[in-house]
């Protein structure tokens, strides 16, 4: 049992709130400010994040410095009994700095260096830049380290973006010389004799694009590293006077869906509780079964991420959204839907953006608890009063934490170098795509998932699934190997095995270090287009195969199931390796979720581990927190039909009343139970 102390430590309760930009009011402040603070707590709201895009307010020319709005919005909070997470203003810089600095200005791949406007637009290498974050940031921290406001910093805004200017370029060979040591090791791992590319100098080395080098893919995953490690080291830079000045008060940044420019992992080490902005495409029809689906799975990487604690959902829509194509209402239930099913994950927050919405520019029109009207008798203010009562109901599900026996792994680096590889489909060799239907499939069968990459842990999972692990870390291999030696059930899929760490094919055939605890060689790989299909039957139901086939040959595995068509028929698609004490799966094709569900069934029982719930309904998605004070299941019906289930004997801890057999699971419903 894994119990976390609470996000902030003086307010031990689950967190509602939203990114409040009362600066943008001052000129009405006297009217709208109260206003604000009424329909806060009216809202049950217990946080804002203030301060994420002030840099302006707090500092309109340089060394010119206005604090005293932002004094009276602490004051302000803390009379209201709201704490504030305090935003540094780094998300976008002023334009005097702009004007006077333009080494801060990004430069983009085609080396053309950008105006000012929208946000991130600064250079990460620029000593400037850094300057003046570190004095604001210094200054921020000085002034409210004391404040009962504060509750937590907020360190910039969705952090994203690369920059190609000179001192970026200078970084970057620096980063490659410490990594690499000498030119002609980072040539070798390169492969730079190809094409006649091989450098004689760190100094000739440029950053891809589409001027320049754009087909080497040995510097397109450096590159990528690199600009990741950068974040990594800016973050580090934001800190550093906060964790001098306040080292009590816990850092995040908010992160993205998915986002392919950071290593989240990596990232995530650095904070205090892992954060994100979570924002569904909600139709109000089938479809929302699978935008829960990602939501549900991205819930989850962002707690690996965070190392598996309590998290924040630092932003969701509270309405329509303005930047989708279409973005339509949400239709009742919906938002304690999105609440609690971030809850469910391993969210201590449900955040919105935004509290109120701004009179102008480009999210004029984007969801608000508080909108145009000024006013608390709409619909959504009404649902989110509602969030707000029940994260009270359940608030001693705060600290509390998932605990999975299985494991999937999702890997930043393999995501970045498929994207460059050039086999089979080259479109889209669907590597998200592909971990999401494997992480569906588990959630289908009612057991619960931790994400994982490939420098976590194994030992604590009974299973772990590795789809699509084209690249291999160095050290992997071993580590796979001593946890199915030791017990443990291992599943691979097509496509794995094939570069090691820097992008360099494994000699002696596929799986490369993998081939032993798998059993097989994976000699070829066949793609397949749309008018094509094959097929294998296993355990006497047929199941389709689609896009990727891959040609194994048994090295000691069990073929439980082959290819029924074209010339490989007759060769495996699915095999069994025993390997210590543990078994190694590799599955040759993909193929629809079906399939993924009964295997994966299989699996489990052979494992031993019992779902969440038996019989979970087509969409319905169940999760588990266990903390001192209990072990709490979440069922949650993301689509507008109602279903049938079976529950054991457990408490509702939304209406306080007992249940037990079978129960009508509402339209978007949530069922928060407590066992007995």
């Amino acid at each position: 049992m894994a119990q976390f102390p609470p996000i902030m430590p003086d307010k031990p309760v689950l967190l509602h709130g939203g990114d409040y930009n009362p600066e943008q009011w001052i000129k009405e402040k006297d009217v709208i400010w109260p206003i604000d603070m009424q329909l806060a707590k009216k809202a049950g709201v217990n946080t804002l994040s203030v301060g994420i895009f002030s840099w302006s307010m707090l500092e309109p020319e340089e060394g010119v410095y206005r604090f005293e709005w932002l004094d009276e919005v602490m004051d302000m909070l803390a009379q209201n009994g709201i704490k504030a997470i305090l935003a540094t203003p780094s998300g976008a810089r002023p334009a005097w700095m702009a004007e006077k600095y333009p080494e801060v200005l990004r430069v983009d791949a085609m080396r053309h260096r950008q105006l000012f406007g929208t946000r991130h637009n600064h250079c990460l290498s620029s000593p400037v830049y850094r300057e003046k974050v570190r004095k604001i940031n210094t200054l921020l921290a000085q002034r409210y380290k004391d404040h009962p406001a504060l509750g937590m910093w907020h360190i910039s805004n969705e952090y994203g973006g690369e920059c190609h200017c000179p001192l970026c370029q200078d970084a970057f060979r620096k980063w490659l010389k410490a990594r690499y040591g000498t030119v002609d090791n980072m040539n070798n791992a390169f492969w730079n004799t190809f094409w006649s590319h091989r450098y004689s100098s760190f100094e000739q080395v440029e950053s891809p694009s589409p001027i320049g080098e754009s087909c080497n893919l040995g510097l397109s995953l450096a590159w990528r590293r690199f600009t990741s490690d950068q974040f990594c080291d800016f973050y580090s830079w934001e800190i550093a006077p906060l964790k001098e000045i306040t080292p009590d008060i816990p850092c995040t940044a908010n992160l993205m869906d998915f986002f392919p420019g950071i290593d989240y992992f990596k990232f995530g080490k650095l904070l205090d509780r892992a954060s994100w902005d979570n924002y569904p495409p909600w139709t109000g029809d089938e479809r929302d079964k699978e935008s829960a689906l990602h939501a549900s799975i991205m819930h989850d990487i962002i707690r690996g991420v965070g190392g598996q604690k309590p998290f924040m959902m630092m932003e969701s829509s509270p309405s329509a959204v303005n930047w989708h194509t279409i973005n339509p209402l949400r239709r009742p239930g919906i938002l304690m839907l999105q609440g609690l099913q971030a809850i469910a994950h391993g969210s201590d927050t449900v955040q919105y953006f935004q509290f109120r919405k701004g009179r102008g520019s480009s999210e004029q029109y984007h969801g608000a608890i508080i909108g145009h009207d000024n006013s608390d008798k709409t619909r959504i203010f009404r649902e989110v009063s509602e969030v707000g009562q029940t994260l009270a109901q359940i608030s001693e599900v705060c600290g509390s934490a998932p605990e999975s026996k299985v494991a999937l792994i999702y890997d930043w680096d393999n995501f970045w170098i498929l994207n460059e590889a050039q086999f089979g489909n080259n479109q889209d060799k669907k590597y998200i795509q592909t971990v999401k239907d494997h992480y569906a499939a588990w959630k289908a069968l009612g057991h619960q998932v931790d994400m994982i990459d490939q420098s976590c842990d194994l030992s604590p999972y009974r299973i772990v699934c590795g789809p699509m692990q084209y690249l291999l870390h160095d050290g992997f291999a071993e580590k796979v190997e001593q946890f199915v030696r030791s017990g443990g059930t291992y599943v691979a899929t097509y496509i794995t095995g094939w570069v090691n760490e820097e992008n360099l094919a494994h000699m002696g055939g596929y799986p490369g270090p993998l081939r032993q605890v798998l059993g097989i060689w994976d000699e070829e790989t066949d793609a397949l287009d749309d008018t094509k299909k094959n097929s294998f039957t296993y355990k006497g139901k047929r199941y389709a195969c689609k896009e990727v086939c891959a040609l194994v040959h048994p090295e000691g595995a069990n073929t439980l199931a082959a290819y029924e068509n074209d010339f490989y028929q007759g060769m495996p698609a699915l095999t069994k390796n025993a390997f210590g004490k543990g078994c190694a799966y590799y599955i040759a094709a993909r193929t629809d979720r079906d399939f993924l569900k009964a295997l994966y069934a299989d699996i489990a029982e052979e494992s031993g581990l019992q779902p969440l719930l038996e019989n979970v309904p087509d969409g319905v998605i169940c999760t588990e927190r266990i903390g001192e004070n209990g072990r709490f299941l979440f069922i949650m019906n993301p689509q507008p039909e109602s279903c049938t289930l079976f529950l054991p004997s457990c408490l509702n801890l939304r209406t306080k009343e007992m249940l037990d057999g079978e129960y009508t699971l509402g339209a978007y419903e949530v069922l928060v139970l407590k066992g007995q």
